[in-house]
């Protein structure tokens, strides 16, 4: 059964609600009533009627997860054999070779699987990394995102990236995929009228984003500096993910990856946040947090390819942004944004001690911190006057049994399956009994599949 737009909802008998509010209040036994797309009420015991009522016994309510980098496109290439072992650069041009015959119907079905797989799993908003454009049939790939997103009823950042610098002028795509820097910029500016909505609540809003420091060029990461700060857009890219980029950077441009952002212009005004940077020192650290600069934290990614681990206690210390993402699922392999959580737990006490990240810190990291990243103020809380973006999970199952003293951390520390039992994005139900109510899935798995595999035959692997 889906909710109506206007429909009211009432979420009762939470056997813990995560209001992630500034004071990180959470609530026994309590309830959510929701007007339309929006919190009314938040408490114990409320006495209110509503069209629709959602019985949350043995659940643990949270704020809908927000992911903060992706590219949705690379579901349909995940664990290719060739690249199983690769670290970054190797496997960027193994798979750039598959990724050249990408098409509008793959571009579909990979959104929709991906986003999909985030609903599934406490995801309500997700970003997405989009840069690669085969100059064949590549005119309306964002479109085609924004498009399948809106169908399955996900709150979606697409990023309009890109890629100017191909291998004949020393960056590492083919040149069958990159873009003159005037498409790029007259594109961007078309999807921007098109699309980017500031209004409260918004499904959709535009994002700037240059694919990385080796795959475009210097005058491209200027003038798109340049225009977010016209159009009042967010800026995004990866830095500082590996030793190989570090050294390319020198190398290219004489600077560190954080000092030639810095050159370009994409540290001013809090625009930027930044995929990755594994390779930030504490001084950097500084500066990002001195000028609002965040990073989207990608434990899964980091360690598939081998990068390394992101120094998140040293960030957060220092003040800097930070987020959560689950990155492109040819490097994660999946997009389980509850997993990510339970990762990023996991990794900062290897890299930094056992006290350096707690499953709550992980937590607000998903919701508070993400939406922070992304300019929203809207989202990420259960607080009256917040989007109704709500993740229910059941937590009475057999993995679950023997930890209940403590169900919020539950959710981080145990179990064996990462769904959701209920999902809202704007007070709609978008996953209902921990089934997908939007789409069929077996339908959306079927389409990746069959994409995957037109894919591989065109690329011969």
């Amino acid at each position: 059964m889906k909710t109506a737009s206007n429909e009211t909802v009432l979420i009762k008998n939470a056997l813990r609600i995560a209001v992630m509010d500034d004071k990180r209040t959470e609530l026994k036994d309590a309830d959510i009533y929701i007007e339309g797309k929006e919190i009314k009420q938040v408490g114990q015991g409320l006495k209110v009627k509503a069209a629709r009522v959602i019985n949350a016994k043995n659940c643990v309510v949270l704020p809908g997860f927000v992911n903060t980098h992706h590219h949705l496109y690379q579901t349909l290439t995940r664990n290719l054999p060739g690249a199983q072992n690769s670290k970054l650069f190797d496997w960027l041009v193994y798979l750039y070779e598959v990724w050249k015959h990408m098409t509008p119907e793959a571009v579909y079905a990979s959104t929709q699987l991906g986003l999909g797989e985030l609903l599934l799993t406490g995801c309500t908003t997700s970003s997405d990394h989009l840069y690669l454009f085969p100059k064949a049939c590549s005119g309306g790939f964002i479109d085609t995102q924004i498009e399948a997103a809106l169908k399955i009823g996900a709150r979606f950042h697409p990023c309009r990236g890109s890629m100017s610098r191909g291998k004949s002028n020393g960056g590492l795509p083919p040149d069958e995929v990159v873009q003159t820097e005037d498409e790029i910029l007259k594109d961007s500016e078309r999807l921007m009228k098109a699309y980017h909505d500031k209004a409260k609540f918004a499904m959709t809003r535009l994002v700037l984003a240059p694919c990385s420091p080796f795959s475009v060029t210097t005058e491209l990461l200027k003038q798109t500096a340049v225009l977010a700060k016209k159009w009042d857009l967010k800026l995004h890219t990866h830095v500082a993910e590996t030793i190989d980029e570090e050294e390319f950077c020198l190398q290219m441009h004489g600077k560190r990856p954080l000092d030639y952002m810095d050159s370009v212009g994409w540290l001013e005004g809090g625009r930027s946040w930044f995929a990755h940077c594994v390779y930030i020192n504490e001084s950097e650290a500084e500066r990002m947090a001195a000028t609002g600069t965040g990073v989207a934290h990608c434990p899964g990614s980091n360690l598939r390819l081998g990068s390394g681990i992101a120094p998140i206690r040293m960030f957060l210390d220092k003040k800097v942004p930070v987020g959560l993402a689950v990155d492109g699922s040819a490097s994660n392999d999946s997009s389980d944004m509850l997993g990510e959580v339970r990762l990023a737990m996991l990794v900062s006490r290897v890299k930094a001690g056992v006290g350096s990240m707690s499953a709550r810190d992980a937590l607000w990291l998903a919701t508070r911190g993400s939406a922070a990243l992304l300019g929203r103020d809207d989202i990420a809380s259960l607080e009256p006057g917040k989007a109704a973006d709500i993740s229910i999970f059941d937590v009475s199952a057999l993995e679950y049994a023997g930890s209940m003293s403590d169900p919020v951390a539950a959710l981080v520390f145990c179990g064996s399956s990462h769904r959701a039992k209920h999902v809202l994005v704007n007070g709609k139900l978008v996953v209902e009994d921990s089934r997908l109510a939007t789409v069929d899935e077996e339908k959306v798995a079927a389409k990746a599949n069959e994409a995957a595999a037109r894919l591989y035959q065109a690329a011969g692997v």
